[in-house]
This record gives structure tokens, sequence and C-alpha cells, in this order.
């Protein structure tokens, strides 16, 4: 039995990107009908709920090459800290060290200090370290000198779409859980969307949050055919008791080769206290590929994929090669990952680390040329907008950059938002909506 269903709206995506557009968009349109389709069984079950919760400072996003993670890093922090305030839901302001472990690390650091600054972060909030004063504050670290940024705090994601969900649905958005989208065709109803292969709902307007599988869903909408994607799993060590209190900030080191998606684990400390290391970034076949039985499933199509695309030529590149095989081995020695911790923190024991913590993916976007995309990528296609490329630090700038989309939507036609300056949560729309210009 064929069930079918009319929507003014439908987001494809339950994340925290898809989830937070339902709420402003939702807020301006309360007579519109607006569904968000997700295949999991929650919202913020893949990647949005799988991260370290943190709520991250605009350092290290050039204010050129990556403006809108930027805008949205630094816009995003103040919008979350609201909203956790009126919810009761948790963000300690906590803060990050960014070591440098040898000298050309302290240039690094003195241009993230530089990228903060432009990216909106007062001088207070961002300061290089040397030694000595690293010794006083933080006497279990072991380095040269690190860039300490007070502006930057930790929640848990997961709990905060789960309430943006909840404030979408009193507004009238419908979801759909455990809802896979099998089929797309443009039609005289609009979009036909196949949910799981029996059930199929139109859309006027069809916009893709999807994450992981975005550039599949742009693809099918024949949007962004020049684009493909490539997937990185990050894995975490969850630490013992006895070393929560190793350091009071969460510990970053200066990436060696920031060209590439591969850093060297942090040392975390979670919103609840907890510590971890991690993550890695492991090349694996699919947005879902957290275990082998996934990734046998699709390799052989995504190897194709890759050979017929621009990625053929990001990971025939011997450096690429040599990175990635390393992720690997940190993948399979723990101690391989933990030794890049101890670096800067000697006094973890590698025997004192025995559970695994939760891997998430982050899905790239490679363009035809074999490079990276270093910012979000907005697409529009026939009564469709496409978000690629939305990766960390996403769940940090998701509420400006919706409230953005949204006004993006409007001006661009593809929807009349009903009302301009609705009240949404502690924000007035208009208050938010160019913050992200």
């Amino acid at each position: 039995m064929h069930l079918s269903e009319e929507f003014d709206v439908a987001i494809i995506g339950g994340g925290v990107l898809g989830t937070s557009i339902s709420y402003f968009l939702s807020a301006l349109n309360r007579s519109k009908k607006i569904v968000v389709i997700e295949q999991a069984g929650s919202v913020a079950f893949h990647t949005s709920g799988r991260n370290t919760g943190k709520v991250h400072a605009p350092y290290l996003y050039d204010p050129v090459r990556k403006r809108i993670y930027a805008k949205g890093a630094f816009e995003g922090y103040k919008m979350w800290e609201e909203y956790c305030n009126m919810k009761n839901l948790p963000f300690r302001k906590d803060g990050v060290l960014e070591v440098a472990l040898n000298q050309a690390d302290i240039r690094v650091l003195e241009k993230y200090r530089k990228w903060g600054t432009q990216n909106g972060m007062d001088e207070a909030d961002i300061e290089i370290l040397d030694g000595r004063d690293l010794k006083e504050a933080e006497p279990n670290l072991r380095c040269q000198a690190a860039l300490c940024v007070r502006r930057d705090a930790s929640t848990d994601y997961a709990m905060l779409v789960d309430m943006l969900m909840r404030d979408s649905q009193k507004n009238g958005t419908i979801f759909l859980m455990n809802s896979t989208v099998t089929g797309i065709n443009k039609g005289d109803r609009g979009w036909e969307i196949t949910l799981n292969n029996e059930r199929t709902i139109f859309a006027d307007l069809m916009i893709n949050a999807a994450g992981g599988r975005a550039i599949d869903v742009a693809h099918d909408a024949g949007v962004a055919q020049n684009l493909t994607d490539v997937h990185f799993r990050g894995e975490y060590w969850k630490a013992p008791r006895e070393y929560f209190g190793l350091t009071k900030r969460s510990v970053y080191v200066v990436p060696e080769f920031p060209e590439y998606p591969f850093l060297d684990p942090h040392w975390i400390i979670r919103v609840d206290g907890s510590c971890e290391i991690g993550p890695n970034a492991v090349p694996v076949f699919s947005p879902y590929g957290y275990d082998t039985m996934e990734n046998i499933k699709e390799f052989v199509p995504k190897v194709l994929e890759m050979l017929g695309s621009g990625a053929r030529k990001a990971v025939f590149n011997r450096q690429f090669q040599e990175l990635a095989i390393s992720e690997v081995q940190s993948s399979m020695s723990k101690i391989t990952m933990v030794n890049r911790v101890r670096r800067f923190l000697p006094k973890i024991d590698p025997d004192k680390i025995t559970e695994k913590g939760t891997a998430g993916i982050r899905s790239l976007i490679i363009d035809e040329n074999g490079t990276f995309a270093p910012d979000v990528i907005c697409a529009k296609g026939d009564s469709s907008f496409h978000i690629l490329n939305y990766n960390s630090p996403g769940a940090t700038g998701a509420l400006p950059f919706s409230a953005h989309v949204v006004s993006t939507l409007n001006d661009s036609g593809l929807i009349n938002n009903e009302h301009q300056d609705a009240r949404c949560g502690p924000w007035q729309f208009s208050e938010i909506s160019c913050s992200m210009q």
C-alpha cells in the first residue's frame, strides 16, 4: 500500500542543521506544512551527536577561505549560550589550549591569534602563553607555547538538537523518523520523495541538509555533479577517572598538514567533565561506515565513484596516501593514537586507556581538481536548496547559519516567508538573519 502526503517544504536530514532550519522556518511560516525526514530513529543520531560537544571559537578558520565557518562559530557561541540558558541545558565555558611543540608551531599560533581577532574575538579572549605561564596554569602540560582561547565552551549537541526538534514540533513541523530517502524525482506535483521504497511524499521545496548523504541527494536532484565526497571516521579513547583533572582545559595540537582532514588527536574535556583522546581520521567508504560490514558493502561502488571524479587526484597523491595509512595504523593500534597525545601530556599511561569512545564520521567535498572544499557550499536547484560540505564547526554555527539559509530562501524566491520578524526563542529573527553577512 502506497501512502502519499503533500508538504510545502521537505527537509532531508534531522541533524543539527536540518533541525535548526526547521526551527526557524516553522517560526516564520506557521501555516506552511513542513516535514523533516530522518533515516535514524532520533535526531542528531549520526555526526551531530557523535562529536566532542565543543562550541568552537573561530581562531582556526581563515577569515577569507573559511568565512562561513568563521562567522558561524563566532555568532553561534552566544546563540547556543542563550538557548542553553533559556532551556536549562548544559553549557560549560571551559576554554581550550592550542599547543606548539616546536618553533614552527609558534608561528602558526601567531597566525591563529590574528585570525581569531579578525573573526571578531576580543584580544582578552585569545592570547599566547609562554612556557613559564603554562607551567603555572597547566603543570602537567609539556610544550613550548600555547594559544589560550577563553571563548570556547562545551555542551551536548544531542540534547540541544532534541530540544530544537520539540520547539519546531510546537510550530507544526512533522518529523518522520526511520525514513530513508530511496528515490527523488521532480514531477507535476513538485518533488516526489520516496521513503523506504514504500511511501511517497510530495513537496514544493526540498532542502537538502542530509550530512553524509548530502552529495548523493544533490546528484539525484541534478545538482553539483562536478563534486564528490570522501568519508573519514573519527575515533576516540576514553580516559579513566584518575585523569579527569589532568588539565583544566581541552588541549589541541597544531596540525602538521592543515590542507588535509588529518588532525592529530586532542585531549578532550567533555561537558560532564569526562576526558577522551581523539579523533583520528580513518578513511572509510560510507557516511555510516562505523563497522567493517558497512564498509565492505560500500567499498566497490565508492571506489568506482571516486575513480571517476576529482577525488581520484586526491587519493592518488602520495602524501595523502601516507597520511591515510598512518590514520589506519592509529585505528588498529591504541598505542599509536595515545602516544600522539603523550607528546604534550607525558603522564598518560597507555595501559590505563582501555575503553573506546563513540566514533563519528565526517564527509568532505572534493572538487573536479582534487581539492578539498575549504568552506560550506550552498547550491540552488530547481525548487531545491542543497547544503554541502557542512562540517566542523558546523554544530557551533548551526543556529546563525540556519537563520541565514531561511533568509536566503526568501530572498531567492524559493519560499515567501509569512513573517519576516517572528520571535524565535530568545531572538528576534531580524536580529540574527543578517549576522552571517
